[in-house]
């Protein structure tokens, strides 16, 4: 199986990748794995990989087309995507507001051929990412990483040791935790999820959607009301395609969220929209 990582930071994998399991398995030729520089894909002399936001808010966002290119670079134009990857590719971008990574995803993962691993950085990544050239967006739990290079050298690690003689005894894969259950909240997760009820309270949502230059990429433009500078509107924008996100990839989060009864009606005809 080959990973291969885009990263800002490729000198952090001189350590993760060359200990314990993930060592022996390339040793083993069981994997491989090589680290790719963000930088190298961007196309003018100061290497940009980042840009401020539309719709204002802090920190910076990572472009669209760097990522793109690297991507390409890698699989191919027409295998790059949630509609072109090839079957036995998957392009994961570790972000904070992906769906939670577990045990029968890393199962899922070892038995392709190959794993593209985005590392985001900064505030987020443009959404186009996600929504056109990811496969899969997941995040490794409920807390926020300066980065995704962490996370992507979990996911390699959770994967590594189910590929058949990775491990010493087979069976250690089988029997240790996690590996013979399938959680309730996969088994519910978006098909019987109910929103309809009372008892919103507590924990938060997922962030919403960022977006930064180029304001069309690809045919694919940074929605309108980003654009109006009408703060208000954005604001509502921001909320509802947060809740939507948070409905698509963590459904579980939202039984604990506080919400109003607008955005119980909004999440309601979601809901509804996908049965």
């Amino acid at each position: 199986m080959r990973f291969d990582i885009i990263t800002i930071f490729p000198e952090f994998f001189a350590g993760p990748l060359d200990y314990g399991i993930v060592r022996r398995a390339r040793e083993a030729k069981l994997i491989e794995t090589s680290v790719h520089d963000l930088r190298a894909f961007t196309r003018d002399r100061h290497k940009t990989v980042d840009d401020r936001p539309f719709g204002g808010g802090e920190g910076m966002v990572m472009k669209p087309e760097p990522l793109f290119e690297a991507v390409e670079s890698l699989v191919g134009a027409s295998g790059a995507g949630a509609d072109g990857a090839h079957a036995e590719t998957a392009i994961v971008l570790l972000s904070a507001a992906g769906k939670l990574f577990r045990q029968d995803a890393a199962r899922r993962f070892a038995k392709l051929e190959r794993m593209v691993l985005i590392c985001g950085r900064y505030e987020g990544v443009d959404e186009r990412v996600a929504e056109h050239l990811a496969t899969d967006e997941i995040s490794i739990g409920d807390f926020v990483l300066s980065g995704g290079e962490l996370a992507a050298a979990m996911v390699l690690d959770a994967v590594t040791r189910l590929i058949p003689g990775a491990l010493g005894n087979e069976d250690s894969a089988v029997n240790e935790s996690f590996s013979q259950i399938e959680t309730d909240i996969e088994r519910t997760d978006l098909e019987h999820t109910s929103l309809t009820g009372d008892g919103f309270a507590g924990r938060g949502i997922l962030d919403y959607p960022h977006y930064t230059r180029p304001q069309s990429f690809r045919g694919w433009d940074v929605p309108e009301t980003l654009m109006s500078g009408n703060h208000e509107e954005i604001r509502r924008w921001r909320r509802k395609k947060a809740l939507a996100k948070t409905l698509r990839n963590r459904p579980e989060l939202l039984c604990e969220a506080s919400l109003n009864s607008d955005e119980q009606k909004f999440l309601k005809s979601l809901d509804e929209k996908r049965a």
